[in-house]
């Protein structure tokens, strides 16, 4: 499972075989949830994170977004959309 980003005690991370559109899975003590990066940014499942934690996510998803979105090409494709 790469991990994109482990920021505020939160883990961001693809699973292996995941699908599109492109999202990230969440990680923080022992809670989880996924977020969708394109074509927009938003919560798609929760479980267990608290709201506060969750918009913290939520943040970094969208200030990291082209982080993000080059590492899902460079998993899943081996190649970097540099935008």
């Amino acid at each position: 499972m790469p991990t994109v980003l482990y920021i505020f005690g939160i883990r961001f991370f693809f699973y292996p075989n995941d699908h599109e559109p492109i999202h990230v899975h969440v990680e923080y003590q022992g809670n989880s949830a996924k977020i969708q990066v394109e074509p927009s940014v938003r919560l798609i499942e929760n479980n267990g994170i608290k709201p506060q934690t969750i918009a913290k996510a939520i943040d970094t998803v969208v200030f990291y977004k082209n982080d993000i979105v080059n590492a899902w090409h460079e998993v899943f494709t081996g190649k970097t959309d540099n935008r």
